[in-house]
């Protein structure tokens, strides 16, 4: 863990479930943590109640949706990060979303374009020479169109395909962009959702996949998640049509 001792990990959108439980997962790994959130009272709260060490962890607030504001924010940093990890996220119903468009776009706002303007602010940052990784926060809602979920999915495959692309943009500076395709988790955001409890993963199982992850660009935790996903990638179109 001595090789850590120096390094610093930004999460933005910290107050999610997952993310939380990488806070505990990289100050465990020696990591010092920038956690991200317009929530700083439930980070503050979470920090108390989990008995961290306050040396390791500074809390920051940070809005997604005000890209305005992205630049200042990273400007602002203490330090600049090793390890930069986009966990912020949002969701509605797709019959909410698109009765209501103001709900898809903060979605869109949330899910895609927030992450596209502050880690495009981060990556184009050259002078940074701690950067080592990005790690993106997507979904198998993303994977194919389906007529239950496709706004929110819409924004979920948007968000892995700049992330593909942001790839291969940091290649030649060897800085690895993993994209987390993620099935369901006991989170906040999927309460009151019916979902199938044989599938559900807990958020420091996923969490352990993003604070350890490796080279590989698309990983999807869990392998029963692993074959839905390649099932869906490989589904004709006509039995996609099909799914709920």
């Amino acid at each position: 863990m001595d090789q850590n001792m120096n390094k610093t990990v930004l999460i933005l959108g910290a107050n999610s479930d997952v993310a939380k439980q990488c806070i505990k997962q990289y100050i465990a790994k020696d990591y010092s943590v920038i956690a991200a959130s317009r929530n700083t009272k439930s980070l503050e709260d979470f920090i108390l109640e989990n008995n961290l060490a306050h040396s390791k962890i500074t809390v920051v607030y940070f809005d997604a949706a005000e890209f305005d504001s992205h630049h200042k924010f990273y400007e602002g940093l203490s330090v600049k990060p090793h390890i930069v990890v986009y966990a912020a996220g949002f969701l509605v119903d797709n019959q909410n979303a698109l009765l209501n468009f103001k709900n898809a776009k903060q979605m869109m706002e949330v899910n895609y374009m927030g992450g596209v303007s502050i880690l495009s602010i981060i990556a184009m940052d050259e002078s940074n020479n701690n950067l080592e990784r990005i790690v993106g926060l997507s979904s198998l809602s993303g994977v194919r169109g389906r007529k239950s979920n496709f706004v929110y999915g819409s924004t979920k495959a948007a968000f892995t395909q700049y992330l593909a692309g942001l790839r291969q943009e940091l290649a030649s500076r060897n800085i690895i962009v993993n994209a987390l395709v993620i099935g369901y988790i006991r989170t906040k955001i999927n309460e009151g959702l019916k979902l199938n409890e044989s599938l559900i993963m807990e958020p420091d199982y996923v969490a352990n996949f993003i604070v350890n992850a490796g080279r590989s660009f698309i990983i999807v935790p869990d392998f029963k998640w692993k074959i839905i996903y390649y099932i869906l990638k490989l589904l004709p179109e006509s039995l996609v049509s099909k799914l709920p």
